[in-house]
């Protein structure tokens, strides 16, 4: 039975070194130096452009959602915004979500902010929500991120074929998921 009052309610989730906190428009200064990354622009396939409008406007939103739950990726020790981590696509019906997760530039790639992030939500997604699924796709060229992934215990599903365009250049889509019943953090 899921808890979508859970959801909906998105406590702060505590770690070790990040601390994931509600989204909102008071993170807006790193979600947009996040948005003017390359590297970070890259590895989640954005093309679009935003105004900075556009961008406060949506964080703004994020604490009345009741279908997803959007996350600041903060360090623990100094509350620095890293990133955000998302919950989102709800599939009720199916007990199913997917995970997109997105920091801040290569300044904080590699240090295990991502790997601790992603089990704080996964925790909060299977025994919180009630989730029995989160599903994640990315792109065959992060193999950084898919380590990640199967460090936390998503195994690979598939692949979607040329699937990202970028710099004239075509790229597949790795699709990877997590069940509820599977081994978290082998």
């Amino acid at each position: 039975m899921l808890n979508l009052d859970a959801l909906a309610a998105q406590p702060e989730l505590p770690g070790d070194a990040v601390m994931l906190r509600q989204l909102d428009a008071s993170y807006l200064d790193g979600v947009w130096q996040s948005l003017h990354d390359p590297e970070t622009a890259r590895y989640t396939g954005t093309h679009a452009t935003f105004t900075r409008e556009q961008v406060e406007r949506f964080l703004a939103a994020r604490p009345a959602a009741t279908d997803r739950a959007d996350w600041a990726v903060t360090r623990a020790a100094d509350g620095a915004f890293l990133g955000e981590v998302v919950l989102q696509e709800l599939d009720a019906s199916n007990e199913s979500m997917s995970l997109r997760i997105a920091l801040g530039g290569p300044h904080v790639f590699g240090r295990g902010y991502g790997t601790e992030a992603t089990r704080l939500v996964l925790d909060f997604a299977f025994e919180s929500v009630g989730l029995h699924r989160v599903g994640l796709e990315v792109f065959d060229f992060n193999t950084r991120a898919q380590r990640v992934y199967e460090k936390c215990g998503f195994v690979r599903e598939g692949v979607l074929r040329d699937a990202l365009l970028w710099n004239g250049t075509r790229h597949d889509t790795v699709v990877m998921s997590i069940l509820s019943t599977d081994c978290r953090f082998p």
